[in-house]
């Protein structure tokens, strides 16, 4: 069937997309059908009128959902229809519906470059140590890896004040567990992430709310609330701020600082989003690093399943008294892909690989503006979650319900408030994970319709 040409001309959205789409409807139609050899990408760009890269990116996207596969050099394949039944179940059974995770990056980028990167490293001659326990804090050269990525933002760092996590919740376990203890008071934004509620929770640790604004925590405010009483801490996303988008300016980040300098406060930063943005900003661990602890993860900027997070301590002694800890609560991170991440931080592929995220969430911020009125939510430029403050009436659990029957990811603010007699209803809403455009965009489409107020009032009614 090397002379297929779908019909494109009632297909609306991403070029790619409508290819990816009109192969699956010629799929289900009988006109293709399982080993059926498909155009090569470059004959089936030119029939089409389109760039070679947007049809590699459509056989991308049709490859992640199982309809074909590659053959090498012989080409591409319709697969046997069994297994696209069970590639392409509903998406709403694939996705946690509380996880805030990056967008699907389309022609299997990332998946690629893991592969290649894994295989080349296990071929080596102690590729076979990427597979065995690895030295507490983390092997050194992934450490270096994250020292120098740090280093590159302004931070002092190096290889012996770095230590290898999985994820960055463990990363907050290890401060928990070694910097804080029960009765210690934590300032935070009113808002904050349900996994730094928890440990708190746990640790008996004083949650402590400071007014916020656009980008973040009000320096004045945190400075009043130390005067008046012992905070030992701050915890902060200082860029994209999950749940409310706000991202710090330079000078915001230098007034925090200097507060903490002031007040003798540890600083909790949780750079999470921090190397999403295209012109990152300086972290406030170049501003006071001897008081900050930073942790910088690649779940929020690649893909959570990596499990990889560095995270920089103030000072050398306090490096590897945590590195125990680190190594009680979770052995190590998952050593074959701190290996990969390190060696994309070593050249250039880890920012290219960021750079098609961001691309991708960018077209996906296109579809929400173009889907919810200005004004009706926040969100970061290159993020990929909407903050939705919404009318006193509304029904925040009944939108999230309903979203997530579209296969999005939407939790009610209260989830995120340190006390939820002070807030209103509001909506964190993920534009990214697995969900395809298309299917975004209806979901966009929903939300915008019930974010009107009294919408979900009578919506209950029907």
């Amino acid at each position: 069937m090397q002379s297929w040409k779908p019909d494109l001309t009632t297909l609306t959205g991403p070029k790619y997309l409508a290819i990816a789409r009109a192969l699956a409807r010629d799929v289900d139609a009988g006109t293709l059908v399982p080993g059926d050899r498909l155009p090569p990408q470059r004959a089936l760009a030119e029939a089409l009128g389109v760039d070679l890269t947007t049809v590699t990116r459509a056989y991308g996207e049709a490859q992640r959902q199982g309809l074909i596969e590659g053959d090498g050099r012989r080409g591409s394949f319709v697969r046997e229809r069994r297994d696209t039944a069970q590639a392409r179940a509903p998406i709403v059974e694939r996705i946690d519906p509380g996880m805030n995770a990056p967008p699907d990056i389309p022609g299997m980028s990332l998946a690629g470059a893991f592969r290649d990167t894994a295989a080349r490293l296990l071929a080596n001659g102690d590729g076979m140590g990427l597979l065995q326990y690895q030295p507490a804090g983390g092997q050194p050269s992934v450490r270096e890896a994250g020292a120098a990525l740090l280093r590159a933002r302004g931070v002092e760092a190096s290889e012996d004040m770095v230590l290898v996590s999985a994820g960055g919740q463990q990363a907050l376990h290890a401060i928990f567990s070694a910097e804080l203890k029960a009765g210690d008071r934590l300032a935070v934004a009113p808002f904050a992430y349900p996994g730094l509620l928890a440990l708190a929770r746990r640790y008996g640790v004083i949650l402590c709310p400071v007014r916020m604004d656009g980008e973040g925590i009000d320096p004045d405010a945190l400075d009043a609330l130390c005067t008046s009483a012992l905070v030992q801490a701050v915890y902060l996303v200082p860029t994209n701020d999950n749940p409310t988008t706000a991202t710090m300016s330079p000078g915001r980040r230098t007034a925090i600082a200097e507060v903490a300098r002031r007040h003798g406060l540890m600083v909790i930063e949780d750079d999470a989003y921090g190397q999403l943005p295209e012109r990152p900003i300086t972290p406030i661990a170049a501003l006071a690093p001897e008081r900050t602890w930073h942790i910088a993860s690649v779940s929020k900027i690649l893909s959570p399943g990596l499990r990889v997070a560095w995270l920089r301590a103030p000072d050398i002694g306090r490096a590897w008294r945590l590195a125990a800890d680190l190594h009680e609560t979770a052995i190590m991170a998952p050593p074959l892909n701190a290996a990969v991440v390190a060696d994309w931080a070593n050249g250039d592929m880890l920012h290219r690989l960021i750079g098609e995220v961001r691309a991708e969430a960018r077209g996906r911020g296109a579809l929400v503006r173009q889907c919810l009125a200005e004004g009706r939510y926040h969100r970061h430029p290159d993020g990929y979650h909407l903050w939705i403050p919404l009318p006193p009436d509304a029904d925040a659990a009944l939108i999230a319900q309903a979203l997530r029957s579209q296969g999005m990811s939407a939790i009610p603010g209260d989830a995120f408030a340190v006390d939820r007699s002070t807030v209103g209803p509001a909506l964190r809403v993920s534009i990214g994970g697995l969900v395809p455009r298309d299917r975004l965009e209806r979901g966009l489409r929903l939300l915008g319709a019930l974010i009107v107020p009294d919408a979900t009032r009578k919506m209950s009614l029907v």
